[in-house]
Parts: C-alpha cells; sequence; structure tokens
C-alpha cells in the first residue's frame, strides 16, 4: 500500500513537472526568439563547443597518463616440472615424483634505481600543467572568435536597419515623384531613373538580410548547434565604447595572463623533467629472485640477484637528446614572449587608428551627411534642387554610413583582438 501511494506521489510530480516546463516553453515562445548577449555567448561556447570539449579531454588523457607514470614494476612469477618420465607412463609413482623428479617455483621482482617512478611521474604531471595552458589557450582563442562572429551579427543587424530604413524613405520619394510625374512637374526619364534607384535599395536589403543569417549561423557553429534554437538573436549595444589603456601596463599583464606563454614556461619545466628521467633511466636496476624447490625429496629455497653491466649502453643518447631539448624548450619561450609583446603591440595600435576613424565620424560626418540627404530630399521635393543632386546625396549618406557601421564594427574587433593578445577580458 505504502509503495502504491509512493508511486502516485511521483506521478503527481512529473506531471507537475512536465506542465511547468510546458508552461514555460509556451511563455518563451510568445516572448519571441531567444536572445543573448556576448558574455552569453562566450559562456555557451565555452560549455558547449566541441572543438574545445574534445580538447579538454586530452587534460583526462594525461592525467591517466600520470596513474601509468607511478605504477610499480609487476612482480613476476615462475613454475616448472622437470624429470618427469611423459614417455614412460609406467614409471609414475609418488616415490617417483618424491625423489627424481623435481619442481620449482620462483617469485621475481624489478628493483627500480635512480628513482625512476618518481621522475615518470613528476614529467607526467609537468605535461599534465602544459596541456592545461595548451587547452586554455584554445579558450581564448575561441573566445576571440566567438566576439568576432557576434560583432559580425550585430554589424549585418545595423547595417539590414539602415538598409530597411532607406529603402522605406526612397520608397517615399519614389511615390511622392511618381505624384510629381503624374502631375507633369517631372519628366518620364528623371522618373524612371529614380525608380531603377530602387533596385538598388532593395538589393541592400537583401544583401545585409543574406549577411545577418551567415553570421547567426556562423555564431551558431561557435556556441553548439544544441545550446541555442534555430530562431536566436544577440542582444547588446552595438556602439563607440572609448578604451584608454597604456602600452607598458597590457604588456606587463599580457606576460602574466597570457596561456601559451604559460605553456612555453612550462614546456622547459616538462624538458627538464624528461631530461631527469633519462639520467634515472641510465642507472642499472636490480632483479632480484627467490626460488623454491622440490627436488630428491628434499625442499630448498634459492636467492637470485641479476643486473645489466652497464658497459656499452648507459642511455647516453637519450640524455644528450634531452638535454638539447631543454635549449629547445628555452628558446620556443623566448620566441613566444616575443609574439606576445608583438601580439600587444599590434593589437594596441590597431585600437588606436581605428578609434581615430570611428571617432572623425562622430565628431559631425555622420551629421553632416544625414543633413546633407535631408536637404536635398526637401528640396528636390519642391523642385529646388536636381534629381542628380539629391542621387548623389542620398548614395553619399548611404555610402557614408555603411562605412560607419564597418568602421564601428572594426573597432569593436580591435578592442577584442587586443583582449586576445592580452590573454584576459578584464583591461587594466
Amino acid at each position: 500500500m505504502r509503495s502504491k501511494y509512493l508511486r502516485l506521489a511521483v506521478l503527481t510530480v512529473a506531471v507537475c513537472f512536465a506542465g511547468g516546463v510546458h508552461a514555460q516553453t509556451q511563455s518563451a515562445s510568445a516572448q519571441g526568439p531567444v536572445r543573448i548577449t556576448l558574455d552569453d555567448a562566450i559562456q555557451m561556447a565555452l560549455a558547449h563547443n566541441h572543438n574545445l570539449k574534445a580538447a579538454r579531454t586530452t587534460i583526462q588523457q594525461n592525467e591517466a597518463l600520470e596513474i601509468t607514470a607511478n605504477l610499480r614494476p609487476n612482480p613476476v612469477l615462475t613454475a616448472d616440472a622437470q624429470f618427469l618420465p611423459i614417455f614412460q607412463p609406467n614409471k609414475f609413482s609418488e616415490d617417483y615424483i618424491n625423489t627424481t623428479a623435481q619442481f620449482d617455483l620462483g617469485l621475481s621482482y624489478l628493483f627500480e634505481r635512480g628513482r625512476k617512478r618518481q621522475h615518470r611521474l613528476q614529467a607526467a604531471r609537468d605535461f599534465t600543467a602544459e596541456t592545461r595552458s595548451i587547452v586554455a589557450d584554445n579558450q581564448r582563442t575561441l573566445v576571440f572568435q566567438v566576439a568576432f562572429q557576434f560583432f559580425n551579427v550585430q554589424l549585418a543587424e545595423s547595417t539590414l536597419d539602415i538598409a530597411e530604413q532607406d529603402l522605406k524613405s526612397f520608397q517615399n520619394t519614389v511615390d511622392i515623384s511618381d505624384s510629381r510625374y503624374k502631375a507633369g512637374d517631372i519628366s518620364q526619364g528623371d522618373f524612371l531613373k529614380i525608380h531603377l534607384q530602387l533596385l538598388q535599395f532593395q538589393q541592400d536589403v537583401s544583401q545585409a538580410r543574406l549577411a545577418r543569417v551567415q553570421a547567426l549561423v556562423g555564431l551558431r557553429q561557435l556556441l553548439g548547434y544544441e545550446s541555442v534554437p534555430g530562431d536566436f538573436d544577440v542582444s547588446g549595444a552595438f556602439e563607440y565604447q572609448p578604451v584608454k589603456l597604456k602600452l607598458e601596463d597590457l604588456q606587463a599583464k599580457a606576460i602574466a595572463e597570457r596561456p601559451d606563454l604559460r605553456a612555453a614556461r612550462q614546456g622547459v619545466t616538462a624538458a627538464s623533467s624528461l631530461y631527469q628521467l633519462a639520467r634515472a633511466n641510465g642507472k642499472v636496476d636490480v632483479t632480484g629472485t627467490f626460488n623454491y624447490d622440490h627436488v630428491s625429496a628434499t625442499n630448498t629455497g634459492s636467492f637470485f640477484g641479476s643486473f645489466q653491466i652497464p658497459i656499452f649502453n648507459r642511455n647516453q643518447g637519450e640524455i644528450a637528446r634531452t638535454r638539447y631539448a631543454i635549449t629547445q624548450a628555452e628558446e620556443l619561450q623566448l620566441a613566444a614572449s616575443d609574439q606576445v609583446m608583438t601580439d600587444v603591440s599590434d593589437a594596441y595600435e590597431g585600437v588606436r587608428d581605428n578609434d581615430l576613424i570611428v571617432s572623425l565620424y562622430l565628431s559631425g560626418y555622420l551629421n553632416e551627411a544625414r543633413l546633407s540627404r535631408d536637404i536635398s530630399e526637401y528640396a528636390y521635393k519642391r523642385g529646388a534642387a536636381s534629381l542628380l543632386d539629391f542621387l548623389d546625396a542620398e548614395r553619399s549618406y548611404r555610402a557614408i554610413q555603411l562605412a560607419y557601421r564597418q568602421s564601428l564594427a572594426s573597432y569593436l574587433l580591435a578592442v577584442e583582438q587586443l583582449r586576445e593578445a592580452v590573454g584576459t577580458r578584464s583591461l587594466p
């Protein structure tokens, strides 16, 4: 009876839970597509990106290698029976087995010298630490790729927005021109020129929509297809935010934060561990054996010890190779340090240059282009300006608006590239 009530309670909870999930799903559907911020996108990518998840398994693989490196040699059990009358079975008897046949049982163990196991374990741990830093560097690259694609989506949506506004505005101009043509205020040639110009605006909208869809698909691939629905969208301000930083502070932070440089330093440590292991492997191991023997009705025990005489092979080649590997790792560390300094310098100059360009647009060029377009449109609609003047002002306005949005996207990407070069999203 008690189990019956328990099953009923579980069923009731399950039904309530399913109803709640269904209600939440309906609520989410009613609210429209899922919108994610840049921080949301980065967290989703770090949690769901399949390439990154595959890279993380290398850490687990190396941790498994640590277990292998720390294993001791297995003891060896040997047994034999000698002088059995296999081809003369009539001699098989208890007395023959006890007095003539010989039985041996042995146990041997390899005693490693030179602390080989400890050196193997240390080398494995050092490689695991280096692998962790390499995976962290993969995360750094992925975060930049997500930000790059996120801003591509924002650029595409901003371009689509201005293209739709231009199309709506120019459609109004076409309608007015149509009325003027019918009233005889403008010629048919001028009206056709204006009407044909409408095609360019329609193409701009179509291309912007395609760019938006492609950018969203690319972003979804980085996030993991299962992490967001197909109709998701991005959320966040696509606007200029000045960044005031000093190159020296950025370079100092990059030297401390960049995971690839940290991996290069750990590579030197791992190479040194391999050198110590090579030297330890040059030490001669000893095999100790205990044998129990039964022969001639007598039980005896024997102890043996064996080891190689290190006349020729003392692991000289591997010792020399790992010593050179340390030099190689040290040079790679210096090269990585130089690369960090170069990356930060390039990214810093990229931010400064793009900041200057965006500032120029915001200093008045955007307003001037809009004002010029509005004046030309107003004058043309009242017959005070020529068609060519109006179309030229319209093209200039559209070109400047598009160029500004592309410059803004380049600036935002330059800031993200600076974050990637420093190795952290928290700039000093």
